[in-house]
């Protein structure tokens, strides 16, 4: 099938046996909006397309269409400015110090796992002044010291790199979250560990996960799990991350797959204790959390919601970014799934935690939740909760 997406969506409709009031019972439109989808007098979003795809099974043919018909695109700076070289080069006042005994390097880790427990908690601008300073610390550290304490300093460094990267993401600048991310690679690489070269691909599958470009997050994803050696948890966590690229794109079937290879390796990896911070997620089933947010990109948001559900109950109430952000995300897929009362009810559990974080892209789901409960305008629990909301969306105004 080719055409604009009018004319696949009324094809797909068409080829299932279904009218278009049919249709639109299912997904949760008026028929008179499908009307002009179809006639073309009004552009699809993405929100849309994904109901219509995962309703009609057109295999991510509506999204593809969709993205075409809405001839926009979103990039990002991808000039750097910081390299681990600057980092490098940094000195401390005072000239040369003892080296760092084993003492002081767990005091050093010890004061950024409490910073990224205050991360999980609260804006990201809380915390990244200290991170920046931790880098550059160690940086400076590692170049006045002989190995292996040189190299364990700037292992160190590379962890909590990455982290400021992902907070400058969380805090809203892109370009600065690449560059943190490139920053981690190039320091772990002078560290002679080379898994976070692999893991920062992930983290760039991240960046494009949210500008909602999936063959990126494919693409980026892929090099992580070919990149070079890495440990199974970054495999499980690129593989995830792969999962959520297929979904985005409307693939159930290479989701299922990519899906099934990130249990594999989260099932490889165990509870090994590391010697350095843990990258990434951690909460107790990522995969899970992944799960249901990709359902409610596959057009099933149904089936999204119960189990975010199920996952958030599990998660603790100290991690207050990720409650926000799967909590969103379940709010949104109650909406899809026309459930306006329970999306209404969850958001209104999920707002505090949502405004405490300050987190620009969980902001971005909030607008899209924002847009789709506002077709019910007149429903008692969406006047009630739609000022509450719209606080959050502007408390960086």
């Amino acid at each position: 099938m080719t055409g604009t997406f009018g004319e696949l969506l009324r094809e797909y409709r068409i080829a299932a046996g279904l009218s278009m009031g049919q249709l639109a019972k299912r997904i949760h439109y008026s028929k008179g909006y499908l009307s002009k989808l179809e006639n073309g007098v009004k552009p699809p979003h993405d929100s849309m397309a994904r109901l219509c795809d995962g309703e009609l099974g057109a295999g991510g043919a509506l999204l593809a269409a969709a993205r075409s018909a809405r001839e926009s695109a979103v990039t990002v700076d991808r000039r750097q400015v910081l390299v681990a070289g600057t980092v490098l080069s940094v000195t401390l006042a005072g000239g040369p110090r003892p080296v760092p005994d084993e003492r002081v390097v767990l005091g050093i880790r010890t004061t950024f796992e409490h910073l990224r427990s205050l991360g999980m908690q609260t804006s990201p601008v809380v915390v990244l002044e200290s991170l920046t300073a931790q880098v550059r610390m160690l940086g400076a550290l590692a170049g006045e010291n002989p190995e292996p304490t040189r190299s364990r300093l700037l292992l160190l460094a590379a962890r909590i790199a990455e982290y400021t990267g992902w907070m400058q993401q969380e805090a809203g600048d892109d370009r600065l979250a690449l560059s943190w991310t490139r920053t981690a690679a190039e320091l772990a690489v002078a560290g002679g560990d080379h898994e976070i070269v692999s893991y920062a691909f992930v983290r760039e599958a991240g960046l494009a996960l949210y500008r909602h470009d999936p063959i990126a997050t494919i693409e980026l994803a892929r090099r992580a799990q070919q990149a070079g050696p890495a440990g199974s948890r970054v495999l499980a966590l690129a593989a995830r991350r792969e999962a959520q690229g297929h979904a985005l794109a409307g693939d159930r079937s290479e989701y299922e797959r990519a899906l099934d290879r990130a249990l594999f390796h989260l099932d490889a990896a165990g509870t090994n204790p590391s010697a350095y911070p843990v990258l990434g997620s951690t909460a107790p089933d990522p995969v899970g959390l992944a799960r249901g947010w990709s359902l409610c990109d596959l057009g099933r948001p149904g089936e999204a919601a119960e189990l975010l559900d199920r996952e958030l109950a599990r998660l603790p109430t100290d991690s207050r970014r990720t409650r926000a952000r799967f909590g969103v995300r379940r709010s949104l897929a109650y909406a899809l799934a026309g459930e306006v009362e329970q999306s209404c009810r969850t958001l209104t559990e999920t707002l505090e935690d949502a405004a405490h974080v300050d987190s620009a892209t969980i902001r971005l789901d909030l607008r899209e939740l924002a847009r789709n409960v506002s077709r019910w305008h007149n429903h008692a629990s969406v006047r009630e909760v739609y000022p509450k909301l719209r606080r959050v969306l502007h408390q960086r105004a």
